[in-house]
């Protein structure tokens, strides 16, 4: 049959659709031979390279066996734990991850990779298209287990080579095979109606529309990054969630206006969830974004600029102070390259989205071209669609860039229209001959670029649009003056509180970088700053400038000047207990506690 009739083509998306990682329900019911064969026989349909046919399936109905194979995945399990920030392990330990015991048979699906000799078409180029060939088999076991109307859970709690060793020993699985899947299969009580990990929130499903380039990597059939985030920024409306949550506010048992700001966050917190009481912003993740910049020739720092890939390296390993916080209020770290003039070996937690090697000289000409900015803007933003998607409640900025507090203090004064002498701050602790330089420097910048109060622009093709020369002239072209005189990873930031605001999604806000990065993304879509909230008050003048030129009020003011996130990170429990006092604390009615009725006299 070439082509499918159309009930069939039906009866298959509905398959496809209904298909669910199974991990709880199944029953004692034993699996017919018949049915097993069926779906056996539809896994061993699988296309393989060159015809290979690498698979085999060892079925396992000894409970013995099962048993301790449910050990060794629980010892796994409990090794995983133990790696997990404590949000993310709370979330955890209320998943079940596998039935081994439970259901009533398993099936090792393996792969062996010598089978058809050394001239199989296709593996000699791509020896993993062997163990590639057996996941489709496996895909096809799946798909008509559910059409049998039997649960298939894939457990991957195992380090394959003790699996490989425990099953060798007790059914004598030859060790030269790889284990692909250990799947459970049996009779369930029911379908979910979506996937678990979906349901329990551990994580969501991305959009076909962000998983879809066509032609050229980064260009969506649905739209543009960039677009698409401006256009959910600009109909970002919390009226309703937020109106909830002020009328809760006035039957909880305090005092009116006790809780200050406190309060007020968990209001935000309402709008942004569009009710009350709003989620608990738990897991939270800190990105932390790095680049370089061409201004450290100009000498406005002492440190070296090698710092800022051995900062990366000193984050990835954890030995840094946003690690020592992130540990401490139960968040996790990433770090996103999007700009580091170095080359970065591949780590856990480091994400490799390099847009250039640091930027160029702001003082010789632009920092960035406006395609670069707008790039790592993008980045920014799908950085913060999969942080979310991984199923993170809160996003926490962070930077790492030696020299960025002089580009930061640059775009501060080009939005606020503020003097380059009064936006300088000493960043790394530096002298007061070096902040002479730095203010210099800066001021010498935005003349260059047209982003001083009344001086003329070059109107360079390759970072702006035609500007006018008012206080605020950053504001007319945002992007162009971040190409001009920011830095890759200010852009990443910015793409990040957008992305943030765009998915609802609340943004803590660290310190100079990020209240840089905050401008230029305010300026692009002034809607979206609902959605951010100023973690503290760094001690840079330029942080405290734009603050309030934001209107963002911080949670901290602890005098802080690290950067990294580390402000930031600290403010996060208290956003948590924002939301946690309108979802926890009791109104007058559930706690029969009398409300005031009049004003006590004199």
């Amino acid at each position: 049959m070439s082509v499918l009739e159309p009930g069939d083509r039906e009866a298959l998306y509905r398959v496809l659709s209904a298909r669910r990682d199974v991990r709880d329900g199944f029953t004692a019911e034993p699996v017919d031979d018949a049915a097993l064969r069926r779906v056996l026989a539809a896994a061993h349909t699988a296309p393989s390279v060159g015809f290979s046919q690498p698979w085999d399936f060892l079925v396992l109905r000894d409970p013995a066996v099962r048993g301790e194979l449910a050990d060794l995945a629980g010892a796994q399990r409990t090794a995983f734990a133990a790696s997990l920030p404590a949000a993310r392990a709370r979330a955890f330990a209320g998943l079940k991850v596998e039935a081994i015991r439970e259901a009533p048979l398993g099936v090792v699906v393996t792969c062996d990779p010598t089978r058809g000799g050394r001239h199989v078409l296709g593996r000699a180029t791509q020896p993993r298209m062997a163990a590639h060939s057996v996941a489709g088999a496996v895909q096809n076991l799946w798909l008509a287990a559910r059409a049998e109307g039997l649960g298939v859970g894939w457990v991957s709690f195992f380090r394959e080579r003790e699996l490989a060793a425990l099953l060798g020993e007790r059914v004598g699985l030859p060790q030269h095979l790889e284990i692909v899947a250990y799947l459970c299969v049996g009779h369930v009580t029911a379908f979910a109606d979506a996937p678990e990990l979906e349901s329990a929130g551990w994580a969501r499903r991305r959009p076909l529309e962000w998983a879809v380039h066509e032609d050229t990597w980064g260009t969506h059939p649905g739209g543009d990054a960039l677009d698409d985030a401006l256009a959910a920024c600009a109909s970002l409306d919390l009226a309703e969630g937020e109106a909830a949550a002020r009328e809760r506010l006035t039957r909880m048992t305090v005092p009116p206006g006790a809780l200050g700001q406190v309060a007020e966050v968990g209001v935000r917190l309402a709008g942004l969830a569009g009710s009350c009481p709003p989620p608990v912003p738990e897991p939270a993740v800190v990105a932390v974004f790095a680049g370089d910049h061409g201004v450290h020739a100009q000498g406005v720092t002492p440190w070296p600029q090698e710092v800022t890939h051995q900062m990366v390296a000193n984050f990835l390993a954890g030995g840094a102070a946003v690690n020592a916080f992130a540990t401490q209020v139960g968040a996790e770290v990433v770090v996103v390259d999007v700009g580091v003039a170095a080359t970065i070996d591949p780590a856990p937690g480091l994400l490799p989205r390099k847009v250039a090697r640091g930027t160029a000289d702001m003082t010789v000409g632009p920092a960035m071209t406006r395609s670069e900015a707008r790039a790592a803007v993008v980045a920014g933003i799908e950085v913060a669609r999969d942080l979310v998607a991984a199923g993170n409640r809160l996003l926490v900025t962070g930077d790492m860039g030696i020299a960025n507090t002089t580009a930061s203090a640059a775009l501060v004064a080009a939005f606020t229209g503020t003097s380059p002498e009064v936006v300088t701050g000493r960043g790394t602790g530096i002298d007061d001959v070096t902040l002479a330089r730095k203010a210099a420097v800066i001021r010498t910048a935005l003349g260059r670029h047209g982003l001083l109060p009344g001086s003329p622009r070059e109107g360079n093709p390759h970072t702006t649009r035609a500007l006018g020369s008012s206080p605020h002239a950053a504001a007319d072209d945002p992007l162009g003056a971040l190409a001009a005189v920011g830095g890759l990873e200010i852009a990443g930031i910015a793409g990040l509180l957008l992305g943030g605001a765009a998915l609802r999604t609340p943004v803590v806000v660290d310190g100079v970088v990020a209240g840089a990065a905050a401008l230029v993304a305010d300026a692009l879509a002034p809607n979206a700053s609902q959605a951010w909230l100023a973690g503290h008050r760094s001690v840079e003048p330029a942080h405290t400038l734009a603050l309030t030129h934001l209107g963002l009020e911080p949670l901290l003011d602890l005098g802080l000047r690290v950067g990294e996130g580390t402000g930031a990170l600290l403010a996060a429990p208290l956003v948590a207990a924002a939301a946690r006092a309108l979802a926890e604390v009791a109104t007058f009615d559930s706690a029969g506690v009398a409300e005031k009725t009049e004003e006590i006299r004199q």
